[in-house]
């Protein structure tokens, strides 16, 4: 092994840098692109991965293979493993579909203050939206003048999330859990982070990079929440609408149904209440 770091800025999965790997399966080979956040399945791939194939992974640096005489507990399949840099390893099943995985630290009370050091308690701050992303805007909407502006939802704020038909929470465990139809047509669960402007989320169904998901539904009511009048103003996808409660009332907030689309926005009458801070909604 190189000792290389395998994570790719340059490719994001769920909103985060990639780990970056040659696989092969078969007589196929190429590269794959995994989420690096623990518990998602979510990837990309540039070859054909077929179920219940054990597939090859190597280094996308020195292209050593990555393995381990350890066997899945679930299909028996050898695990992959990756160490962390805060010390441990993270070890997947090489069998396609199969969704055991592990994560063991070397010392857990050491690893749990660099995570926090890190990433604060509310998680990695994200960038502005780029010039691209800001010509995407509908340029028809009539600006908010900042003084005109009662109230400011301000970056990393917890969002209390409701559904708009049944008025039930969609927090779970600190998140918010919503039922996903994605384009394959499988239907499982996804859940997002509440904080403002925090963009992580983890699924149970894998959503493709890129792709929109057919629809989302409350968990509890199962309405779905995707709004049929109104479109996401990046990337023109449909768009979901849920409830959140701001300071003076509870307000529509719309998010995009396209994986990796990173729009958010208020209906066109909270415009002229509310401000979403670093959002391009006003």
């Amino acid at each position: 092994m190189c000792g290389e770091s395998l994570m790719d800025d340059k490719h994001l999965i769920d909103n985060e840098e990639s780990i970056k790997l040659i696989i092969k399966m078969g007589e196929q080979k190429g590269a794959i692109h995994l989420s690096s956040i623990y518990g998602s399945y979510n990837y990309s791939c540039d070859i054909n991965l077929i179920e219940d194939e054990i597939a090859e992974f190597s280094c996308s640096h020195c292209d050593a293979q990555i393995t381990s005489k350890t066997e899945c507990l679930s299909c028996g399949a050898n695990m992959v493993p990756f160490y962390l840099t805060m010390g441990g390893k993270v070890a997947i099943c090489s069998r396609s579909g199969c969704k055991n995985h592990t994560v063991e630290f070397t010392n857990l009370s050491d690893a749990l203050k660099r995570l926090y050091q890190e990433y604060g308690f509310r998680g990695r701050k994200y960038p502005k939206p780029t010039d691209e992303e800001k010509a995407k805007i509908d340029k028809r909407k009539k600006p908010v003048k900042r003084d005109e502006v009662n109230e400011i939802i301000e970056s990393g704020t917890f969002l209390q999330t409701y559904c708009p038909h049944c008025k039930k929470s969609l927090i779970e465990e600190e998140m918010i859990k919503l039922k996903v139809i994605n384009n394959k047509e499988k239907e499982g669960i996804v859940m997002l982070s509440p904080y403002m402007n925090v963009f992580t989320s983890k699924s149970t169904v894998f959503l493709q990079e890129s792709a929109k998901a057919k629809d989302l539904k409350c968990p509890h009511c199962n309405h779905s929440l995707v709004e049929g009048e109104k479109d996401c103003d990046w990337c023109a996808s449909p768009v979901a609408r849920i409830k959140v409660s701001a300071r003076t009332k509870f307000i529509d907030f719309y998010i995009c149904t396209k994986k990796g689309c990173r729009w958010h926005g208020l209906s066109d009458d909270d415009l002229y209440n509310i401000k979403m801070e670093d959002s391009l909604e006003w």
